[in-house]
């Protein structure tokens, strides 16, 4: 197998240090200088001249770790790094992915270009906000699927008397793909905004009385969107409302959110690190899955194997 050098950065380094375990290979030495003004200088303190090299950073609170990141692209290829792939377990930025009102950026579109610029030569990701946001980018994109890590847990649940459901209709895909494979029923909340990251109603598209549903979503920022379709769902008779979502933004009041609402559970991701425990929140490890991807990609093999019902 060619070299290959996994370097952590700031926002990623635990589940860094779990993906080189499973990977089997140590963590590249490298440093971060600032300045006091707290302009950031890396430095790799090894060679990587020629190798595959992997900077794992997700995006989440994304200034500093959008330029971070960056910064470690262009690092690594003015060392002469043989391919340069920017794993991002988060990417941030990528909600805004078109234009839904007049004179507004196309975000993601730019922090493709960014990361292009900079000397990425592939991208790896997971549960991007849509599936689009691929095209942003001229170069390849590996676009993992959390299914390989929740469908495994929720095979080993008892499912039957389980509904699953998706908190609003843009997201209907995402959670027909575990009704699908798991021989459930699914229903839909419609809900409306009058603003980013505050919903003003919910209407519940389906019959979930009595049943255990579960909601799938991408992300939970402030989970103002979750706590009001388990209310919606429980006033419709539902017995127990958890959810599965792949990235613990966890933003504002969100915490507070959750202990307030019907939610029973709230499973995640470890794609963003969390700063605040809850009882009723679980974390499920990426790391292996991004681990077997980053040895796929070196030896030329199929990341689709990686998916579930491939």
């Amino acid at each position: 197998m060619p070299e290959v050098k996994l370097f952590s950065c700031t926002a990623s380094h635990e589940l860094a240090k779990e993906i080189a375990f499973h990977f089997d290979a140590p963590l590249g030495d490298k440093s971060l200088a600032r300045f006091s003004d707290g302009e950031m200088q890396p430095i790799i303190n090894e060679s990587i001249r020629g190798a595959f090299t992997f900077f794992i950073q997700s995006t989440c609170q994304p200034h500093d770790n959008l330029v971070e990141l960056l910064l470690w692209i262009d690092t690594a290829k003015r060392a002469s790094a043989g391919y340069i792939t920017a794993v991002i377990p988060y990417f941030g930025y990528a909600r805004q992915d078109r234009k839904d009102k007049p004179r507004v950026p196309i975000s993601a579109k730019l922090i493709a270009n960014m990361l292009t610029a900079a000397g990425a030569d592939r991208i790896m990701t997971m549960d991007l906000h849509a599936d689009q946001v691929q095209g942003f980018f001229d170069i390849p994109v590996d676009h993992l699927r959390s299914e390989a890590i929740y469908m495994p847990y929720l095979e080993s649940q008892d499912l039957s008397n389980t509904i699953f459901a998706s908190p609003d209709v843009g997201g209907v895909k995402r959670a027909r793909v575990y009704a699908k494979q798991l021989g459930c029923e699914l229903v839909i909340c419609d809900k409306y905004r009058t603003k980013a990251n505050e919903v003003a109603s919910m209407t519940v598209i389906g019959d979930v009385s009595g049943a255990d549903v579960v909601l799938v979503d991408d992300l939970v920022d402030t989970a103002g969107t979750l706590c009001k379709a388990a209310d919606a769902l429980m006033e419709k008779g539902a017995k127990s409302v958890r959810a599965i979502c792949t990235h613990p933004v966890l933003s504002g009041k969100a915490h507070e959110n959750i202990e307030k609402s019907m939610l029973s559970e709230l499973i995640v991701c470890d794609t963003i690190p969390l700063h605040q425990k809850s009882k009723k929140i679980k974390v499920l490890s990426t790391a292996k899955l991004f681990s077997r991807a980053i040895r796929n990609t070196v030896e030329h093999k199929s990341i689709a194997a990686l998916f579930v019902g491939q």
